[in-house]
């Protein structure tokens, strides 16, 4: 990429597309283009055209999308596969009206099979039944990369499709009622430190900057930790703390920090095309997807403990097997993101260490 070219990031207020943003304004990437939900319905087909005949952007990071939790993906199933594949149509198919030089397609690890066999290999996509809760998110995001597959062979376009790991990272969710488990553990277990240390400063610093269920700051000391501990932050009568934990703890889960990816990204954008994506005289053309991660893993309890040391919690978890442990090992293979000339900077330590500094900093 050209450091004037006209750069279109899709989504650049989450997680992901912030993190794009920041890692290209980085490098001397200065013709960013946004635009918000408000300024720019990419559901929309007449909206998106017309923006792509007016900008006319060289390159285009696909990172908007419908996500949610477990409980959203599987409340809202018409809504997640109708608008993702929406935006998905939509802006893939203008950037081949328009003439985009390269496309990156941004999807997740969940269009892997629930049964998959460990670590999770390209290859291993479409071989067997997707994990229900997500069954829509993940078939739209299947049919995304498929849709870059068939524009490239047919039309010659360069649309690359990545599948990143967990993300976390600054600008993370920290909602309890929506957060995904490393985010929640930190808030949880910020809040569990607090409230050992009976310093309720802190707990309403926490509350007044993000309420949960309208609890704020300014409200009764007696709703203040009926809530927390109806979202497991809990203290005892003996003045012991214990923070809930859902599951066993054994579940096993790679993380990977948000801004490692957005170099991933940009890296494959600037030094790589679709061609390298697969093997040179195939018949068949498929899993030309690539996985971004770190190939390690740790296990929701380790992750726990480690958030602990971290904060100087002193309380204890408590593991609530009577909720579900979902698929016990989740891992990518990432062999060949690393052929491809890209590996992983920062561990798991560091990130949650980083994270952990950016949240108490206030965001």
């Amino acid at each position: 990429m050209e450091l004037n070219a006209k750069i279109y990031v899709a989504g650049h207020r989450g997680l992901v597309g912030s993190a794009l943003v920041k890692n290209l304004q980085s490098k001397g990437y200065d013709n960013i283009i946004v635009r918000t939900h408000a300024e720019l319905d990419l559901t929309d087909s007449s909206a998106v055209a017309k923006f792509f005949e007016e900008e006319k952007p060289d390159y285009v990071f696909l990172a908007a999308a419908k996500v949610g939790g477990i409980v959203a993906n599987n409340t809202y199933r018409a809504e997640f596969i109708y608008d993702n594949l929406m935006i998905q149509n939509n802006v893939v198919h203008q950037s081949y009206v328009h003439g985009v030089k390269k496309l990156m397609f941004l999807g997740s690890t969940c269009i892997y099979p629930k049964a998959c066999p460990q670590p999770m290999k390209e290859e291993y996509l479409l071989t067997d039944v997707l994990e229900y809760t997500n069954e829509p998110y993940a078939i739209a995001k299947i049919a995304g990369i498929k849709l870059c597959e068939s524009y490239n062979l047919q039309y010659g376009t360069n649309f690359i499709s990545v599948m990143p790991t967990n993300l976390y990272g600054p600008n993370d969710n920290f909602d309890l009622e929506k957060s995904h488990v490393l985010p929640a553990l930190i808030r949880k277990i910020h809040l569990g430190k607090a409230l050992e240390d009976n310093d309720w400063e802190t707990i309403d610093k926490d509350l007044n900057r993000l309420p949960i269920e309208k609890i704020s700051g300014s409200s009764s000391k007696e709703s203040k930790q009926a809530i927390l501990k109806k979202y497991g932050i809990d203290l005892l009568e003996d003045g012991k703390v214990t923070v809930e934990i859902w599951g066993s703890g054994k579940p096993r889960r790679e993380f990977l920090w948000s801004e490692d990816m957005a170099d991933a990204c940009v890296f494959l954008m600037e030094n790589r095309d679709f061609s390298d994506t697969y093997e040179k005289g195939e018949d068949e053309i498929r899993n030309t997807h690539i996985n971004i991660g770190t190939g390690l893993d740790v296990s929701i309890a380790e992750l726990a403990g480690l958030i602990k040391e971290l904060i100087g919690f002193n309380g204890d978890f408590v593991f609530n097997t009577d909720k579900p442990d979902g698929t016990m090992e989740k891992r990518t293979d990432v062999t060949k993101l690393n052929q491809l000339g890209w590996k992983h900077k920062v561990d798991i330590e560091m990130g949650i260490s980083q994270l952990i500094e950016w949240y108490l900093n206030g965001y």
